[in-house]
């Protein structure tokens, strides 16, 4: 049976009669689309983060998407993220009518670097996003200050970060609005696909109800300003409940895994495994490791029938679908430096230990033959 970096299987035995549990409920329950369990699992999830408000939608990409519409960004403004991500968050960047603008990733812990965020600030410039990568947050500090300084927005891409921290604040309660997905593979992932907004603000929170429902408000058919079908799913929102209460369980179990992962691996030679940035504490969405001959080690991987995955291949300003944005090879020399050599080991708190022995086992194997 081949490896891979996730699966939900074990985790789906163990929890099954919960799952068909939630099912059954809003089967039961005589409302479908945006009822109780929407409106319980908003007001669960924003309390989780302390923010005060939640507003689910269908997708982690459309989160991001209404999220910046909600904060006023638009066509004609910027946006400064970073292209190591999934190209969701620039698509979405796009989808609201803003330019994306890229900085360049840190060395250590493949995140936004903040030193070079002023210098892109241009008088278009009305957000930072900063995506938290892999299972840990940005310095939000300089950020924030910044944000100050110059009067900009910042919409937090929390789509691989529930539940981490940055010196005790918890992804998604330090900016204007953050967004996350709920994609099964996600710490908190949905049986389906899912996000959802959370905001300190009434009025960014009002917007969302509004942009997630054609831009009506509570009445059906009248629409206030164009907006678009963007509802979670009274479904995915009730097994979003039960997991929720499990979410803390799922992050200690992702530590486990990668505790075992440096104990058996952190003596091997050239491979660097994930640094957790001072302040932070790691959620492991994916446990992210380095090697410059990364290429040769996943290929070399099949004959123990692992595969693995790249967490990412392409930087987005690489992929041609970005090309009028105008950068080059060689703009951003961190993030395609990585892109090149960073590859991901399966990853999920239900990991059994005889996978994770034949993955050590097979990349200790691999890597004395090189």
């Amino acid at each position: 049976m081949t490896t891979r970096v996730w699966d939900y299987l074990d985790e789906y035995g163990s929890e099954r009669e919960d799952i068909l549990d939630a099912v059954s409920t809003v089967f039961e329950s005589g409302q479908l689309v945006l009822g109780q369990s929407v409106n319980n699992f908003e007001a669960e999830f924003a309390r989780y983060h302390g923010v005060g408000h939640c507003t689910s939608v269908d997708n982690g990409t459309n989160a991001i998407k209404l999220g910046l519409e909600a904060l006023g960004i638009g066509p004609g403004d910027e946006v400064i993220t970073v292209s190591n991500t999934a190209a969701p968050t620039v698509i979405a960047i796009v989808g609201a009518g803003a330019t994306p603008v890229f900085v360049d990733v840190r060395e250590d812990d493949f995140l936004m670097d903040t030193d070079q965020v002023e210098a892109a600030i241009t008088p278009r410039t009305k957000a930072l996003v900063p995506v938290h990568l892999y299972g840990q947050c940005v310095d939000m500090a300089p950020l924030e200050r910044l944000a100050e300084r110059h009067g900009l927005k910042i919409l937090e891409d929390c789509a691989q970060a529930h539940g981490a921290r940055h010196h005790g604040r918890i992804a998604g309660s330090m900016g204007d609005a953050a967004a996350f997905s709920f994609y099964p593979t996600k710490v908190l992932g949905a049986y389906g696909d899912g996000g959802a907004v959370i905001s300190p603000s009434e009025e960014v929170n009002a917007a969302m109800r509004q942009l997630r429902y054609y831009g009506m408000e509570k009445v059906y058919y009248v629409v206030r300003s164009p907006g678009h079908n963007s509802r979670l799913d009274e479904v995915q929102a009730e097994i979003l409940r039960r997991k929720l209460t499990r979410l803390d369980a799922y992050v200690a179990g992702r530590n486990e895994v990668a505790r075992r992962y440096e104990k058996e691996l952190g003596d091997v030679d050239g491979l660097l495994l994930p640094r957790t940035s001072p302040g932070n504490t790691h959620v492991y969405y994916v446990y992210v490791v380095r090697h410059p001959r990364r290429d040769d080690i996943i290929e070399a991987l099949k004959r123990f029938d692992i595969s693995l995955n790249i967490s990412y291949p392409w930087p987005v300003h690489t992929m041609s679908g970005f090309a009028d944005l105008g950068y080059r090879e060689g703009s951003l020399p961190v993030t395609e430096r990585l892109a090149k050599e960073i590859f991901s080991l399966p990853m999920y708190p239900s990991l059994p230990t005889d996978t994770q022995d034949k993955v050590i086992g097979a990349l200790r194997d691999v890597l004395s033959g090189l």
